[in-house]
């Protein structure tokens, strides 16, 4: 969302929220720092919601972020993740609803008194400072002791494995340099939550993907809170102890990456992360917990509980790397059905198979496989595991 965006005009917003000026003291009654490992923050959202006249930017929010967690916001744009960040930064305030940490309400407190860091999309990096006086700024501004400074700057260089450009200035520095430096000096002030605005976006595939593995040992390392919002689904699958989808200011679903990717709750989260294939049944019923229905001339299943095929047509999902060409084992699924396409991605080979019935399957291949190697308008069968499978509802129009 632009109007959330910083320029190099208004840093006085990024020194007065982004780092907490308040001071804060330690245990020894001065102004300074929490330990190493500091503690985490819990967050709650209690039926939070905001809106913009008629525009209803979040809806009915409830969503509680365990300490220590790395919780990913996923959606398309205009979800409702940024808003969501945003109302946790303090940067905007909620229509309804309230925000709690640690069981306290904060849903009035300004950005300034959060205890949180920010990383945004354009870094917002000082361009006249060096790489050590941007990660240092917002503990000089705390007054830390020039020696805790250097300490803790140094360390904190050093983990984002910048030692050997620390005096350079941020234009010298590469797009993912550049974010570090803005990593660094979110973290060195050691705030109990890290929020993370598409941090990775201005970046390309391969360097993105190196510093998704940076992310995840600094977080693992440091045991803060991370919240971090991103459209990509690779990389939520990648960097999250769980991941939160929205779509249209709700929260379609929270779960693990790996039981969001294999049981999703509804369509739209089946279909936003990832590849997937969807085969209407016609006369579904259920038994001893798997799901049977047909598809033209085949019969397929499913596993699946009574109450998913209530009331609404019943659709047979599996991810394209399920399925696999050839003949069916004693508890496989199998159709029949033609080489429509193929499509060439190095490694595999994406083959699309169409069914008599008017639908097409995706399936993933070896490109070194037979499979690969039948030619457009082969016949063929497509078969894959009854367990690999899953029953959803057709719910777009819900």
């Amino acid at each position: 969302m632009n109007r959330f965006q910083l320029n190099y005009a208004n840093y006085s917003i990024v020194v007065n929220s982004v780092f907490n000026l308040s001071s804060r003291k330690n245990r020894k009654g001065g102004v300074g720092l929490a330990p190493q490992r500091h503690r985490a923050s819990q967050l709650s959202a209690i039926g939070l919601g905001k809106s913009f006249g008629n525009f209803e930017a979040l809806r009915s929010l409830d969503l509680t972020i365990a300490a220590g967690e790395f919780l990913t916001l996923l959606g398309p744009s205009g979800s409702g993740k940024t808003t969501f960040l945003m109302a946790l930064a303090g940067f905007l305030k909620p229509s309804r609803g309230r925000l709690e940490e640690d069981g306290v309400d904060i849903t009035d407190r300004p950005a300034d008194k959060r205890n949180f860091g920010m990383v945004f999309q354009g870094y917002a990096l000082f361009p006249h400072l060096s790489v050590t006086d941007n990660v240092a700024f917002p503990l000089k501004v705390r007054k830390v002791p020039a020696a805790e400074i250097k300490k803790r700057v140094g360390d904190m260089i050093e983990r984002v494995g910048l030692s050997a450009h620390a005096h350079k200035r941020p234009a010298q520095l590469s797009g993912g340099q550049q974010q570090r430096v803005a990593l660094a000096r979110a973290l060195v002030f050691e705030p109990g939550v890290l929020l993370l605005d598409e941090p990775f976006s201005a970046l390309d595939k391969n360097l993105r993907e190196g510093l998704q593995a940076e992310m995840k040992r600094v977080h693992r390392e440091t045991g803060t809170t991370f919240v971090f919002v991103t459209h990509d689904q690779s990389e939520a699958l990648a960097l999250s102890d769980r991941i939160a989808i929205f779509n249209h200011g709700q929260l379609m679903q929270a779960a693990e990456p790996r039981a969001i990717y294999t049981r999703p709750d509804n369509r739209f989260v089946a279909e936003f992360l990832g590849r997937i294939n969807l085969l209407p049944l016609e006369g579904c019923s259920a038994i001893d917990g798997r799901a049977t229905g047909r598809l033209g001339e085949a019969t397929l299943s499913a596993p699946t509980g009574a109450a998913a095929l209530a009331g609404r047509q019943s659709l047979l999902a599996v991810r394209p790397e399920h399925l696999r060409i050839g003949a069916a084992g004693a508890d496989d699924n199998s159709v029949a059905g033609v080489i429509a396409d193929k499509i060439f991605n190095g490694a595999e080979m994406s083959l699309q198979v169409a069914l008599a019935t008017g639908q097409r399957l995706l399936l993933s291949v070896p490109d070194n496989s037979a499979a690969a190697a039948l030619a457009v308008g082969a016949e063929t069968k497509v078969c894959w595991p009854v367990e690999s499978g899953f029953i959803l509802h057709d719910d777009r129009n819900a």
